[in-house]
């Protein structure tokens, strides 16, 4: 059957017109074989075939793409990537060595009136060693850019930067730039609408300005030495934040509707957002915190969140030294009374991360606050449901005060994907479900019996309440329930 295979692939070859070599299997019949040449030959032959024929060859020729991956020298110019290139991508691997003359004579060739897209990847260690040519956008080159992504290099513009007319997405990663010079290259963009920023970590204070009409999307990752965000960018939707807290300062015209928040090591997210943030961006729709220390409850505010309607928390606990502290999520009720448009609530808890005192045993003594009706919340879930009293606290409160709830997903395994059964592994892709320890499938039995005991009784009629339980493949344990 195999050469059966062969020889159907070779008469298809045959009729394309395509080439084949002294590389054919044994048995087979060569439509067009070429001499047995010693490998340092055909190499030879292919680096003096001019770039465009020698990328031909390899492409019909499996001997030519052996050589073509060999090949030592290419030379890039203005016969070889012609005079209308809308895309270059440049990728350059740590093990490369990077000769910054040719590189910048490579994009001078490339880049011309008309181009659209650049992307030039370097590798770690030219961050310091490559400084990108500016000037390879004067004289109109740059001004049909839309999209400019680089990396592991250094970007100097000066004032007076104007070649960036028509840029509609930057993405810098690891790139050495001030706050200044930053503002010297988008400040004359006024096409610009998405701006991501990785690990550029000479950037002390970042500032849009107001004339960016189209600026809409910011994301900000791992910038640790950031301490100011400010734009007056009036149609800026989106911000997304990864790394130390920041000053934001969005104006008062501030319409960014979507907010994404997470701190690195650095405790009470949680309680910040609810504080700060109304002030801050008070036409908020969707609000996703990530908190991975938190150490104070979330207080009750007089403020409020008029327009937020999503609302997704995830609290765990990265710091490696033992805490006493108790969370208390019947607290985040405070975020729901301060949220009076909030249609649904996500709630993701690591519960080996977390301390807490459980449920079981006399749940007449729960806690009861005041009721505000949450009459638009429809959609509740929580990921990682665990035994500890005031997550139950939260749960009953949301029962009975969300007048309009529709459905409860009450997930016991934190961050399994269910198949709304109890056979979670037959809905992953995979044969099994992932590694858990010990302490998280013995803490999901015990919130399952939470939910069976205490919670299942608690649910209106027109509430759909979903389980995600353990799986009983991998995740069986006995389990003794106090």
């Amino acid at each position: 059957m195999l050469k059966q295979e062969r020889r159907r692939r070779r008469r298809i070859q045959a009729r394309n017109g395509s080439i084949t070599d002294g590389h054919s299997q044994p048995g087979e019949r060569s439509t067009c074989s070429g001499p047995h040449l010693p490998e340092d030959i055909w190499c030879l032959i292919h680096s003096l075939m001019p770039l465009r024929d020698s990328a031909r060859s390899a492409c019909v020729s499996g001997t030519f793409l052996h050589s073509w991956r060999c090949r030592p020298i290419l030379t890039f110019n203005e016969e070889t990537l012609g005079t209308g290139v809308k895309i270059l991508k440049i990728v350059i691997l740590d093990y490369y060595k990077v000769n910054a003359c040719r590189l910048n004579s490579w994009l001078e060739s490339a880049i011309r009136p008309g181009i659209e897209e650049v992307t030039l990847l370097l590798s770690e260690k030219h961050r310091l060693e490559y400084i990108f040519p500016c000037s390879i956008f004067l004289d109109g080159c740059g001004n049909s850019i839309r999209y400019l992504h680089l990396s592991y290099c250094t970007l100097r513009p000066t004032v007076g930067f104007d070649y960036l007319r028509s840029l509609t997405k930057l993405h810098l990663f690891e790139v050495c730039i001030t706050g200044d010079e930053l503002g010297c290259l988008i400040s004359n963009s006024f096409a610009l609408e998405k701006l991501e920023l990785r690990y550029c970590l000479e950037l002390f204070c970042l500032k849009i300005p107001f004339w960016l009409e189209r600026f809409s999307y910011l994301r900000i990752a791992e910038c640790n030495k950031l301490q100011v965000i400010e734009s007056t960018a009036p149609n800026l939707f989106t911000v997304e934040f990864f790394g130390e807290p920041v000053q934001l300062i969005f104006g008062e015209s501030s319409q960014v509707k979507n907010l994404m928040l997470e701190y690195s090591f650095e405790p009470n997210a949680v309680s910040y957002a609810i504080t700060k943030l109304p002030s801050i961006a008070p036409h908020l729709e969707t609000l996703t915190l990530y908190s991975t220390c938190e150490r104070v409850n979330a207080p009750m505010v007089a403020d409020k969140f008029l327009h937020l309607k999503h609302l997704d928390i995830y609290i765990g606990d990265d710091d490696d030294e033992p805490v006493a502290f108790v969370y208390d999520y019947l607290s985040l009720v405070s975020f729901l009374d301060a949220s009076p448009a909030l249609e649904s609530f996500s709630l993701s808890v690591d519960p080996d991360d977390m301390k807490h005192d459980s449920v079981f045993g006399d749940t007449s003594s729960i806690r009861q606050i005041p009721r505000h009706r949450h009459d638009r919340l429809k959609k509740v879930q929580v990921d990682g449901f665990f035994s500890a009293k005031s997550m139950f606290e939260l749960i009953c409160h949301i029962i009975e005060t969300a007048t309009s709830l529709e459905s409860l997903m009450l997930d016991c395994i934190y961050g399994e994907e269910t198949g709304g059964g109890t056979v979670r592994c037959s809905a992953s892709k995979f044969s099994k479900c992932r590694r858990r320890s010990k302490r998280m499938i013995l803490e999901a039995h015990k919130a399952l019996s939470v939910i069976n005991r205490y919670i299942v009784g608690r649910i209106p009629p027109a509430v759909k309440l979903s389980v995600g339980e353990p799986c009983s493949r991998c995740h069986a344990i006995d389990v003794e329930l106090l």
